[in-house]
């Protein structure tokens, strides 16, 4: 896979095309992170958690394909929330995204530090910092200028996220084969924190499925998009929840409750748990393990820049954002001043708690879940005709706006004020800012076709989901090569 100097989906996309879409806007590092935070607060049964926290995201996602079959525009929440409330409400959930997006880049430079303190683990508080700063300094370069592996060294990137995973899962499987006994010890009792702590664990648990927010799934491209969209968004959402419920049944069975609470790495710390009596290996595979995780880490934490630049790139063209956001680098084309702004802010956030940067990550989401949701009963009833239908009425969209206001209300008084005063801070800067027209030329190129594809196809190559585009092409090279082969055989006789 060379560069592309244009995206073309040569057909319409398959069941199999979104699912990979769905997969690809959801799965990254997240993994590394959250993994810790369930056995910290309720034990083995966590994993019952992930497995509602996968549920819940399912229904969202339901809900986000149900506005967009209504309102097909660029913009997401922010566009279902104006066009349902006006350009005001619009702009506090486009804010929130922005803000939930900006949060959840801070999170990435503190999990790359503990992830490095596996491996040095004496770097005291300064030099901890000093950590954290190149490691934004490092996105903010390959952002503004646009550095991009691409075919091989792309492959090599996703191999090196994925396979370290991969290979923890099986380590950890082998070892629970080989004593069954002591992982049964481990998952015993079940619940051994009680239930106190159920909610500040969904909601920490839940950040892990997020991304489905800002994802595209492009209706028009899509073979029979009533069926193929809830079906790809329950297929994909359940694919990542199985790999995650895998993944934290390993860690459990490999590791007591009471020592994965208290790791920030509980991964690479796992492995050397599972391979303990072959030392040598034990620190070969950990350090797989661990390097797996900050190359992840950075690799997630690089999307995300991409991602959270091109939103503030997106209000700022619809005149409600300062237009610095919108200010496109001549050579590399590339809005810079707006990546070099967020990335400023999240070295800042970056120094908090991780989490209390998730928590209030996830509080900003779901308010623009919330909206999304609740959106849908307004557009309707501003008589929109769907592009497409999906099945369960309003059922589905009441069912998501129970499951965002679950969300929110699951925080902390504390992580529940902040969030409200981060939204608060958005009123002047509307105030300031929302006269302005949009700037016809750059939406224009925000929401043209190829821009819109390209995200579509860059989405793709994310972790899993890479896999899965690969599995995809190989497949229909062995199927068309049978399929030639019978045409052959048909004209020699």
């Amino acid at each position: 896979m060379g560069s592309m100097s244009k995206v073309e989906f040569k057909s319409k996309l398959s069941l199999f095309d979104v699912t990979n879409l769905v997969v690809g806007a959801i799965i990254g590092a997240d993994i590394y992170v959250a993994s810790a935070f369930g056995a910290k607060y309720l034990g083995p049964f966590s994993l019952v958690v992930w497995a509602l926290a996968g549920f819940i995201a399912i229904v969202i996602a339901l809900c986000f394909a149900q506005a967009a079959a209504l309102l097909p525009k660029v913009g997401g929440p922010y566009a279902y929330a104006k066009e349902a409330w006006g350009p005001f409400a619009g702009f506090l959930v486009g804010w929130s995204l922005w803000l939930a997006e900006w949060v959840s880049l801070a999170v990435f430079p503190v999990a790359f530090t503990q992830y490095l303190m596996f491996f040095l683990p004496n770097i005291d508080p300064i030099f901890q910092i000093v950590v954290k700063g190149l490691f934004i300094a490092f996105l903010v370069t390959t952002n503004v200028f646009g550095v991009r592996a691409a075919g091989k060294t792309n492959d090599v990137l996703t191999v090196a996220k994925l396979a370290p995973l991969v290979l923890f899962s099986v380590i950890g499987l082998f070892y629970i084969v080989l004593h069954p006994g002591q992982a049964a010890g481990n998952f015993t009792p079940f619940l051994p924190l009680g239930l106190g702590n159920f909610g500040i664990t969904l909601v920490l648990v839940f950040w892990a499925y997020a991304g489905f927010e800002i994802s595209t799934i492009p209706a028009e491209e899509t073979k029979d998009p009533s069926r193929t969209i809830p079906k790809a968004i329950v297929l994909g959402i359940s694919i990542v929840t199985i790999f995650y419920l895998v993944t934290n049944s390993v860690l459990f069975g490999v590791m007591p409750t009471d020592q994965l609470a208290v790791s920030s790495t509980p991964l690479p710390t796992a492995t050397g748990t599972a391979l303990a009596s072959l030392p040598i290996l034990a620190l070969i595979v950990g350090i797989i393990v661990g390097g797996g995780a900050l190359i992840s880490v950075a690799g997630s934490d690089e999307s995300g820049m991409i991602g959270t630049s091109r939103l503030g790139y997106a209000l700022a063209v619809d005149g409600l954002f300062p237009r610095i956001f919108a200010k496109i680098h001549p050579r590399f084309k590339t809005p810079y001043l707006g990546i070099i702004v967020t990335a400023v802010a999240a070295f800042v956030a970056a120094n908090a708690d991780m989490s209390m940067l998730i928590a209030v990550s996830v509080f900003l989401l779901a308010v623009s879940y919330f909206a999304t949701s609740a959106s849908i009963f307004f557009l309707r009833r501003k008589g929109l005709k769907a592009l497409f239908h999906l099945r369960g009425g309003s059922f589905v969209p009441i069912l998501g706006t129970i499951f965002s206001l679950l969300l929110i209300t699951q925080c902390t008084i504390t992580q529940i004020v902040l969030g409200l005063v981060l939204l608060a801070v958005g009123v002047p800067i509307y105030v300031k800012f929302s006269p302005k027209k949009e700037i016809a030329d750059l939406k224009e190129e925000l929401i043209s076709r190829e821009s819109r594809l390209r995200k579509a196809y860059d989405q793709e190559q994310v972790l899993l989901a890479h896999v899965l585009h690969h599995i995809k092409n190989f497949y229909r090279r062995v199927t068309r090569k049978k399929q030639i082969a019978g045409e052959n055989r048909q004209t020699s006789c």
